[in-house]
């Protein structure tokens, strides 16, 4: 319960608290709906693990395939963890297999305008600001507005994982 400060505001509305939302049986039951959505193809969930501690989660989702091969991420990492660059290299990596292994075109992140840790994690990987949504998400009680920053695969041609790693 330690991060309810700290990610409330960035987590999806729910008629439940962050108590309610956060216990083992309302974690087993995301864990079974995101392997599900993992075996059709739609979804990627990653935690992030430093140290062996559980410190975040990434998720790639609404892949989509075909003409688009495209998708969007989404992640949140522990206040003890944040600002040690541990997001920008989980992104870097999800990025470079969701455009290797996975074979997408595009990768899409939606943060809020206030939300400046998360813009600072694009911005480090080079992701450019495509779009303003207005009223585009139902976050914490309220449709918010959001900025769209995007990534294809011909701008990283020697990956994105090089962009974090000392050289």
């Amino acid at each position: 319960m330690s991060n309810e400060a700290w990610l409330t505001r960035w987590e999806p509305s729910s008629p439940y608290g962050w108590r309610e939302r956060h216990t083992r049986s309302a974690y087993r039951s995301m864990l079974r709906a995101v392997r599900q959505q993992a075996r059709y193809g739609t979804t990627l969930p990653f935690g992030i693990v430093y140290d062996e501690a559980l410190v975040g989660q990434l998720t790639v989702s609404n892949i989509s395939r075909g003409v688009l091969r495209s998708a969007h991420v989404g992640y949140w990492v522990d206040q003890g963890h944040a600002g040690r660059g541990v997001m920008p290299v989980a992104l870097a990596l999800a990025v470079d297999h969701c455009f290797a292994a996975v074979g997408l075109h595009r990768v899409q992140a939606d943060i809020r305008p206030e939300n400046d840790a998360s813009r600072r994690v694009v911005a480090k990987l080079g992701f450019r600001h495509e779009a303003n949504y207005l009223r585009y998400l139902d976050i914490d009680g309220a449709y918010r507005d959001h900025m769209g920053f995007a990534l294809t695969i011909e701008d990283v041609p020697g990956g994105m994982l090089a962009r974090v790693r000392p050289a």
